[in-house]
């Protein structure tokens, strides 16, 4: 059984429990359907440090489904809900390099770490690089131990739980996982996406923010993701875009609103990193020309260079 910790919004008050509660050692604390009636009985709970059987489920579904990004997809439900589906290790369409989600037991650490793909065997093994923390120190994981890992690709989430089979640390760190079994998968954004180069101004209406730039390094008819080298707003703020697309050798300009639906920086993994900072966006009362521009660019791309598709 492998757990992932609890967090403290996701007990709600009088509501039955949706999952069995154990502590980090696997001992029970809370049955599954029992109702947290009291703060002061949650207080004690989230002292145990509460965790739950690992699933896969996005989290935050309903109006942001284009946008979920790695530190948004949690555990909820059980294996086999609706909108999950069992997928063949190749459908995930893996390549060298590729950026995973990998989630320590939660005794080891709450938290969740990016490595990047080695390479794999088919049904023998992973290599990934070794996880490491914000300060660049190796997450101490051991031989034997159960992870978590998720990966993201085209318009799918995938997850599969595997064993740390080796640590190495010559010639440099390095993990072999055992081949995922299973694979579950769901569909977490509605529109296809593609990486782009697209320099974006920005404007805000937070009192005090000067206009900034950004990056616009993939998009879709719903959203995009802002690359910029400070944070631009708080998570839930409205900000406007402009920018110029290209459609058939014809430039377009496009003013829209976007809502930050996620934040999060570079990993640690990339020596060479920019430092750069993410934002995930939704647009928000696309006009529905801009909304058939970008539809056209973004085929237009997906037909010319198949090799871009985020």
């Amino acid at each position: 059984m492998s757990l992932i910790p609890i967090k403290a919004g996701e007990i709600e008050l009088g509501k039955p429990l949706p999952w069995d509660l154990f502590d980090p050692q696997r001992n029970p604390l809370v049955t599954r359907g029992v109702a947290i009636e009291s703060e002061e009985q949650l207080q004690l709970i989230l002292e145990c440090r509460p965790c739950r059987e690992l699933t896969w489920e996005a989290a935050e579904r309903g109006a942001n489904q284009d946008e979920l990004t790695a530190e948004q997809i949690t555990a909820t439900n059980p294996i086999g809900n609706a909108g999950q589906t069992s997928f063949p290790f190749d459908a995930m369409k893996l390549k060298v390099g590729d950026r995973l989600q990998v989630q320590p037991p939660a005794l080891l650490s709450p938290e969740r770490f990016i490595v990047r793909l080695i390479g794999f065997l088919n049904n023998v093994s992973l290599l990934v690089t070794a996880p490491t923390d914000a300060k660049g120190l190796r997450v101490q994981l051991v031989e034997g131990e159960e992870l978590v890992v998720r990966v993201f690709s085209s318009q799918n989430a995938f997850g599969f739980p595997c064993t740390v089979r080796k640590v190495n640390k010559s010639p440099f760190d390095y993990l072999h996982l055992s081949f995922p079994v299973q694979v579950q998968g769901m569909i977490i954004r509605k529109a296809p996406r593609v990486k782009t180069r697209i320099i974006a101004a920005v404007s805000t209406d937070q009192p005090g923010e000067e206009n900034a730039s950004g990056i616009i390094s993939n998009i879709s008819a719903n959203g995009a993701l802002l690359d910029a080298k400070r944070n631009l707003a708080s998570k839930g703020a409205s900000i406007r875009l402009s920018f110029r697309v290209n459609l058939h050798n014809m430039d377009a300009y496009l003013t829209v609103n976007a809502a930050i639906r996620a934040i999060f920086g570079d990993d640690v993994l990339d020596k060479d990193s920019s430092g750069l900072i993410h934002h995930g966006l939704e647009f928000v009362d696309l006009p529905p020309n801009d909304s058939v521009i970008l539809q056209s660019m973004i085929y237009q791309q997906m037909i010319e260079q198949p090799h871009t598709v985020a």
